[in-house]
């Protein structure tokens, strides 16, 4: 059931004729009936400051500007959350995070009972598209309710390449622009444009335009891609037929407060965004009230002249634009990433007036008239007990009454594609009540600076400053997790595993409760043959998380390397009732079916390795290390040639694959070709000699050395 309070029909008809009218705004229609289309623009990461018609300090935007400059423009608009996801759900609920239980990018899901303004718009009739440019909005969120068309196509599923995961503000146009040439009025057409986010990489000719300031590139060019959306609507003659609201779901710190990017404070530097309301008959103006994303919702249904929800927690901004001031309320904003992602504590807060408050461990007052860009905290100097009972009551008012099912477990491919867009970071178990200053993401925000700082060193081959950079976090922060598995990597780098595992033993000790820690742990515990160490290390993880397949499958490689291959087959079955569509787990049983061949002679088993190698090639066809796997199954079927063809395929696909090269010269120098046998054993010692141990540098040597010898 939606949450909607419907009217008889003729009562309905009835409270409209006593309403607020904004019939004298509209020209005259042909139609009573007929309503404005609308089309709502979001882009992603967007300071207000960075369009011109808000400042001409930065570049020009031209076409955005010829929006404001036939509507409303609000000076002051913010964000209630500076993540995308909570950001568009506050937009298209017309809630607080407090009301609909979407708190961050990760482990949210809307809920079906409420009622989107998609599907109230459905609800008059309304065709509606939706058409985004990046995965923190894929329709799995639950944002496609009411949508005819949900276009969330990004192409390839990789995780790996930052491209693949959004796409440029062209082609989201692009698309939505063949959508609307098939629809009659009215309809609802939604455009999110993603590049303003980091990574900033504009196309030509923006980037080298903009080439010492990327993110002014990315905003020009999202201003020249909706060029093209704006003069399609003049052409068809309908921008007197349209409502446009564009906005932003939040801002990017670029370096203020000591934060880079986005979604840990809520300065105004992340929450304030531009707002330009425009449709035919309105007086242009600029607006100097506080309004936010939740005000969208009403604002829509005032314009359209259609009934207002009853849970709606915004206020219709009309009355403002027809010159009225708005009633003073407290505007909530909140920014739990950090809470949800890494246990730090949450930050909350509200804006009333020209004061701003933020409720955290170390607590900030600003005075937002004097001070917009909130250099001087007045927390100090102030007695904060009225405004922390203010915001009490505000929470308690716009927080949902009944069961908050919001919070999903998120699938593995999910959690890839955020990662690659820099979202998640760990699953935190442990949720504290109480937090000290410690805790404050003030404190911890600049370790998490150095943090990547430190990743960056390692990124331009500077492993030792990188290796530095983390021993200081370590030294200052016992609890900061991410410290000690980055360190551990960078170990693994120099080929440092023993220090890698000390490393880790530390960071377990101090963190027992890190599920990042312990999945990292298990890892390597496993790669210096520890491996009852790694069962009962990643068997803790099970207690924290028993969901998460990766887990499980770590679990089946520990078993299998053991030799307990029914444990090690228990755990993979596991990892792929969670997530049937894991080709690591397919690999890795193919390995396992491989070994139980080798021990039992079982042709059943050798059937079943192949099935599984396939299986992970046909989920993920750049797998290199299942075509090595597949490989040799076809050697021990006797196969030779489709065993090299398959080696050959993973060397292709990673040229420096140590299992691939050795296989090949072996097979090859089986042959009596000894020039390939030469050529791929060559390329293997010089690659991954270093690593061997003395009796495995011996083989190798003699067999090169029988590669050279003539016959």
């Amino acid at each position: 059931m939606k949450i909607y309070r419907g009217f008889i029909f003729f009562v309905f008809f009835l409270l409209l004729s006593l309403s607020f009218s904004v019939s004298s705004l509209f020209p005259q229609r042909n139609s009573k009936n007929v309503r404005l289309n609308f089309l709502l623009i979001t882009i992603d990461t967007l300071r207000a400051d960075r369009l011109s018609c808000y400042s001409r300090e930065h570049l020009k935007t031209p076409n955005i500007d010829g929006l404001a400059e036939k509507g409303a423009l609000f000076l002051k608009a913010f964000a209630n959350t500076p993540t995308t996801l909570p950001s568009h759900t506050n937009i298209l609920l017309g809630t607080t995070p407090l009301y609909h239980g979407v708190h961050d990018n990760s482990n949210f899901i809307v809920r079906n009972e409420f009622l989107t303004l998609a599907e109230h718009l459905k609800n008059y009739d309304y065709s509606t598209g939706a058409f985004v440019g990046a995965f923190p909005l894929d329709s799995r969120f639950g944002l496609t309710q009411g949508f005819d068309v949900y276009d969330d196509n990004y192409g390839s599923k990789s995780s790996q390449e930052f491209s693949y995961v959004e796409r440029k503000a062209e082609v989201v146009v692009e698309k939505a622009l063949n959508w609307l040439k098939n629809q009659n009025s009215p309809w609802f057409l939604w455009i999110h444009c993603f590049d303003p986010h980091q990574q900033y990489d504009p196309p030509e000719p923006f980037k080298t335009k903009y080439n010492s300031h990327l993110y002014d590139g990315e905003v020009a060019y999202v201003d020249f891609a909706l060029g093209k959306l704006f003069n399609y609507l003049e052409e068809k003659n309908l921008k007197d037929e349209t409502l446009v609201i564009f906005t932003a779901d939040h801002g990017e710190s670029l370096g203020q407060h000591g934060e880079s990017t986005h979604g840990y404070f809520a300065y105004n530097s992340t929450i304030w965004v531009p707002l330009i309301i425009s449709f035919p008959g309105i007086n242009p103006k600029k607006i100097d009230q506080n309004v936010c994303h939740i005000d969208i919702y009403p604002t829509v249904c005032d314009i359209l002249n259609i009934e207002k929800p009853s849970f709606l927690q915004g206020v219709s901004l009309l009355p403002a634009i027809k010159g009225k001031k708005l009633a003073k309320r407290a505007i909530y904003f909140e920014s739990l990433y950090p809470y949800y992602s890494r246990g730090w504590a949450p930050l909350k807060g509200y804006i009333e007036g020209s004061a701003k408050f933020i409720d955290s461990p170390i607590p900030e007052f600003y005075d937002l008239e004097k001070d917009f860009d909130e250099l001087e905290n007045l927390a100090p100097a102030k007695e904060l007990n009225a405004y922390r009972k203010k915001l009490e009551k505000v929470i308690e008012v716009q927080s949902y009454i009944g069961e908050k099912k919001a919070k999903q477990r998120i699938d593995k491919e999910s959690l890839e594609k955020l990662r690659s867009l820099g979202y998640v970071s760990s699953p935190q178990i442990s949720k504290k009540e109480t937090f000290s200053k410690k805790d404050d993401l003030k404190v911890l925000l600049p370790y998490q600076t150095k943090l990547m700082k430190a990743m960056g060193s390692y990124h331009k081959g500077n492993i030792e400053e990188g290796v530095t950079l983390l021993k200081e976090i370590i030294a200052e922060r016992k609890d900061f997790d991410l410290a000690y598995t980055y360190l551990a990597t960078l170990y693994k780098e120099q080929s440092k595993l023993r220090l890698a595992v000390d490393i880790l033993r530390e960071g377990f000790g101090n963190n027992p409760l890190s599920y990042k820690i312990i999945t990292t742990f298990g890892l390597f515990l496993t790669e210096v043959g520890q491996y009852d160490a790694a069962v009962e290390i990643l068997e803790k993880g099970l207690d924290l998380i028993d969901y998460d397949p990766e887990l499980w499958n770590y679990l089946g490689v520990v078993y299998w390397r053991k030799g307990d291959f029914e444990k090690a087959l228990a755990a993979y079955q596991k990892a792929l009732s969670l997530d049937n569509n894991y080709p690591i787990v397919f690999n890795n049983l193919g390995s396992l079916y491989l070994s139980l061949f080798l021990k039992t002679k079982n042709r059943s088993d050798h059937k079943k390795s192949l099935q599984n190698f396939k299986k992970a090639i046909e989920l993920d066809p750049n797998y290199a290390s299942a075509y090595n796997g597949l490989g040799g199954a076809y050697r021990l079927a006797g196969d030779v040639n489709a065993a090299i063809y398959c080696w050959e395929k993973a060397v292709e696909l990673n040229p420096d694959f140590g299992f691939a090269l050795y296989n090949l010269g072996s097979a090859y120098l089986e042959m009596g070709d000894k020039t390939q046998a030469l050529a791929r054993l060559t390329k293997y010692k010089e690659k991954h000699y270093h690593l061997l141990p003395p009796k495995e540098k011996d083989k190798l040597d003699a067999l090169i050395q029988k590669c050279r010898q003539k016959q």
